[in-house]
C-alpha cells in the first residue's frame, strides 16, 4: 500500500510515521506550505517544521517532499475566511483546510499514486458494511472529528488516521522513547495561515473597518463603538472595551450595524436550545435513518470535549437541532458537526444559520 503522510513538525504527525513503519509501511513523507509568507509581520516555524520533518524522514529512511499548496490556500480557505467574514459570521478555516487542502488539493495535485493519506488527527476509522465511517478518537479530549466533519465519503475512504487508538500522552511518550526532535515541541494553537499575525490585524487589512453602535439588548442602551462586526462572535467576553462587565456578545445586527451584548456572568440572553443547519453534508449515506422525522443524535457546535444531546429533522432545504439544554455561544457561521446516540461516529456538518431566525 502507497502512503502519503502529511507531517508538519508536530509531535502528533511525527509519531504517526513512527507508527506506520511499525505497521511494516514505507511512507512518503510530505510538508505542506500554506503560510502566508509574503505578509508584512508573518513570522512561522517554518524552518524549524521543515528541519524537523527532514530529520524524521532521515531517521526512518522515507522520501521526503514539499510541497507548495499557499496559492490554493489563499484562493480557497483565506478567501472563504473573509467573505464569511465580510456577512458578519463566525469561519472555521481549518474545518475548510481540511477539505480543501489537506484532502482536497494535496490529493487532487499530489495524492493520485497514493492509496491513503495519513494525517495527525486525533480521529479514527470504522468499517461497517464494507464502508468506511468517521469515527471518535480514543482520547475525547483531544478528538478532533469536529474539524473533520465536512470531508467528503471520498476523502474518508483514502483518509488514515494513526493515532485513533492513542492518548496524547502516549504520543508524547513515544515520541520521547524514539527520540523524536519533536518530543517536547508544545502543542499548535491559533490559525495555521496567520503564523504570528494578529487575527483582528490580518482582517482589517483585508475588510477594513466599520464602525457601529455597541447596544444592550435588554434595554436598548447605546453602550459605546465597535469597529466592525466581523471582529466579533457570539460569545465573546473579552475585547469590548466596556466597563462595568463582564459583557457577552449575544447577536450581530447586520443590515443596522449593530453589535448587540448582555450583562452580567453567563447571561440567559446568551443560551439557545434551537440551531438551524444550512448546507448540511452527510459523510456517509443516511442509511435508514429518516430526517423528516426527529432523530436522537449527538452534536457539537465547537471543537470541545463535551457533546450534546439533541433531537434533528430536516425542514424544507436547512436541518433543525432542538438541543437537550440550552448551550451558550451558538454562533452563525461556524458548523454544527452531528454524532451518533453512542458518540461513535461522525455523521456529517451543517453551517449554523441561526443569524437569520
Amino acid at each position: 500500500m502507497k502512503i502519503a503522510a502529511l507531517v508538519s513538525g508536530g509531535v502528533d504527525s511525527s509519531v504517526t510515521v513512527h507508527l506506520l513503519k511499525e505497521m511494516g509501511h514505507n511512507p512518503v513523507i510530505f510538508y505542506i506550505k500554506i503560510g502566508l509568507e509574503d505578509e508584512p509581520a508573518y513570522v512561522c516555524p517554518k524552518e524549524e517544521d521543515i528541519q524537523i520533518t527532514t530529520s524524521i524522514a532521515k531517521k526512518y529512511g522515507c522520501k521526503m517532499e514539499i510541497v507548495d499548496l499557499q496559492k490554493e490556500y489563499y484562493e480557497t480557505v483565506i478567501q472563504y475566511t473573509l467573505e464569511t467574514v465580510k456577512k458578519g459570521l463566525t469561519p472555521n478555516p481549518d474545518v475548510m483546510c481540511n477539505l480543501l487542502i489537506k484532502f482536497g488539493a494535496f490529493n487532487d495535485k499530489f495524492g493520485h499514486e497514493f492509496d491513503r493519506i495519513s494525517t495527525g488527527h486525533y480521529a479514527g476509522i470504522e468499517e461497517i458494511d464494507g464502508q468506511n465511517y468517521l469515527r471518535t478518537a480514543i482520547d475525547k479530549h483531544k478528538d478532533q472529528t469536529y474539524f473533520l466533519g465536512r470531508i467528503t465519503n471520498a476523502q474518508l475512504q483514502k483518509a488514515m488516521f494513526p493515532l485513533q487508538n492513542l492518548p496524547k500522552p502516549e504520543v508524547r511518550k513515544i515520541a520521547y522513547q524514539m527520540k523524536l526532535p519533536s518530543a517536547g515541541r508544545p502543542d499548535s494553537q491559533g490559525i495555521c495561515f496567520l503564523g504570528k499575525i494578529n487575527y483582528n490585524d490580518f482582517i482589517r487589512q483585508y475588510v477594513g473597518e466599520n464602525k457601529g453602535d455597541i447596544v444592550e439588548l435588554e434595554t436598548g442602551k447605546r453602550l459605546g463603538e465597535h469597529r466592525g462586526l466581523w471582529f466579533h462572535t457570539i460569545g465573546q467576553r473579552k475585547g469590548l472595551g466596556l466597563s462595568l462587565g463582564p459583557w457577552f456578545v449575544v447577536k450581530k445586527d447586520m443590515e443596522r450595524n449593530i453589535l448587540f451584548v448582555s450583562n452580567g456572568y453567563d447571561p440567559i440572553s446568551q443560551h439557545g436550545d434551537k440551531i438551524w443547519l444550512a448546507d448540511f453534508k452527510f459523510i456517509n449515506e443516511k442509511s435508514d435513518r429518516d430526517y423528516s422525522h426527529s432523530q436522537n443524535i449527538k452534536f457539537k457546535i465547537r471543537h470541545t470535549p463535551d457533546f450534546m444531546a439533541g433531537q434533528m429533522v430536516q425542514q424544507g432545504d436547512e436541518y433543525f437541532i432542538q438541543s437537550a439544554e440550552t448551550i451558550a455561544g451558538i454562533a452563525p457561521g461556524q458548523f454544527g458537526v452531528i454524532y451518533d446516540e453512542a458518540e461513535k461516529i461522525c455523521l456529517g456538518a451543517g453551517i449554523i444559520n441561526n443569524s437569520l431566525k
